[in-house]
């Protein structure tokens, strides 16, 4: 089974206009060098009812990991951890604490990424830091366990 990802950037900025988008394509490549099929990136602005609709209809049309980039940090329109926990029905913590351990190994500013893991039916969901590097080095951060994680997801719990 090929898992389906579905690749999120919220920024006002690039929303507008008026920066390019490095860390969705980056996320995407990624994602795709990593055996999923992927869609997006689909870009938001900084608005917690638009992340919210971005994701809720990425897991209704079937994705099995929705990969945010973008608003976890401490600035007042970063909400994407606040949109991300709205939705989900319960909290992966180990995946989040897996990302910034990895980010804080190469800069303590990961430290203040508030990026939240979680799960909405059989999704998982993963707010990344939005820049490309810092979203790459939090999604290598988990890539080992992620296919682990969507096959227990959808039920396959049997350890052989």
């Amino acid at each position: 089974m090929t898992a389906r990802a579905h690749v999120i950037t919220v920024s006002d900025g690039v929303s507008e206009g008026t920066r390019d988008d490095l860390s969705g394509p980056a996320v995407h490549t990624l994602l795709r060098s990593a055996d999923f099929e992927v869609s997006g990136p689909e870009v938001v602005p900084d608005k917690q009812e638009r992340i919210c609709d971005a994701i809720a209809a990425a897991v209704v049309a079937g994705a099995d990991l929705v990969v945010t980039t973008g608003g976890t940090g401490l600035g007042p329109h970063d909400v994407t951890p606040q949109a991300t926990a709205m939705l989900i029905d319960y909290e992966v913590p180990g995946l989040g604490e897996l990302m910034r351990r990895a980010g804080a190994a190469k800069t303590p500013m990961a430290a203040l990424s508030r990026g939240v893991a979680g799960v909405r039916g059989h999704t998982l969901i993963l707010n990344t830091p939005g820049s490309p590097k810092g979203a790459t080095e939090s999604l290598e951060a988990v890539l080992p366990v992620l296919g682990h994680a969507i096959q227990l997801l959808h039920g396959h719990t049997r350890h052989e």
